[in-house]
């Protein structure tokens, strides 16, 4: 067996699958440089990203697959799983090596890991679209961090864009430390050397940042939530299964308050 160590990227994944052909080698593991561990023994061979190869690679794949088994692969890839590396890297050579029509046969060990994955990161995508809120800052942007299981920044751009397309807004991934702007005209990355100092409560952003109503407005989201709940009818266990306890941390309604 060979391993292929490539960048984490996916055109390094695809770059890979490039290169699994090329080599004319069967049997591949497939690892990034961040979780590969040396071994005397390995037989390594370094993958360099290049986006020709990767181009060529995903021009073959959407040959047979349609616009929802593509974002099915790249749902999967923004897991940032090992595993899933290697499943979405075995499941386009099943899809390259068979018929059109592949993708349907869920008895095949990578159709079904890659429909799982992507399943789980959309489900975290749509969580962050539910949970997310912002904090309007002194310059009329409104700033929200989150900490999400999966790399699902990607994921909320068209939602927030579209739902907020007449303000300027912030997106911030504390553990990727890196984040989304809009400007009410275009999404671009953007990055923050103060990130690692955050903390990963909604509440985190020093006062002197926050628009001077902002604080109210938060109170009086509280007291709303307070006022529409009914504690006769109060049913913790369903509440939790509907906003696990790990997004709490996001909602203003759950934050304490001197």
């Amino acid at each position: 067996m060979e391993f292929y160590v490539f960048d984490g990227t996916l055109e390094g994944l695809l770059t890979a699958i490039f290169y699994a052909y090329q080599n004319k080698v069967k049997v591949v593991k497939l690892v990034s440089e961040e979780h590969y561990m040396p071994d005397v023994f390995d037989r390594r061979f370094t993958v360099i990203s290049e986006d020709e190869k990767a181009k060529r690679v995903w021009k073959g794949l959407r040959a047979k697959l349609n616009k929802d088994w593509m974002l099915r692969m790249y749902k999967s890839f923004l897991s940032e799983q090992p595993g899933a590396y290697q499943d979405i890297f075995e499941f386009a050579r099943y899809i390259i090596d068979n018929p059109a029509g592949a993708e349907e046969n869920y008895g095949n060990t990578y159709v079904l890991a890659v429909s799982q994955m992507a399943q789980k990161v959309h489900r975290e995508k749509h969580r962050m679209e539910a949970f997310i809120r912002f904090q309007k800052t002194t310059d009329g942007t409104f700033y929200a961090h989150i900490e999400p299981d999966f790399n699902v920044l990607p994921l909320l751009i068209d939602h927030f864009k579209k739902r907020y397309a007449d303000q300027k807004w912030i997106i911030y991934d504390l553990k990727r430390k890196y984040g989304l702007f809009y400007d009410l005209e275009k999404v671009q990355e953007v990055t923050f050397d103060f990130a690692t100092e955050m903390s990963s409560n909604l509440n985190a952003l020093p006062a002197q940042l926050l628009d001077p109503k902002e604080e109210l407005y938060t109170v009086l989201w509280k007291d709303y939530f307070k006022s529409t709940n009914i504690p006769t009818r109060k049913n913790m266990k369903l509440h939790i299964r509907h906003v696990p306890k790990r997004y709490w941390k996001y909602l203003s309604e759950k934050q304490d308050f001197e």
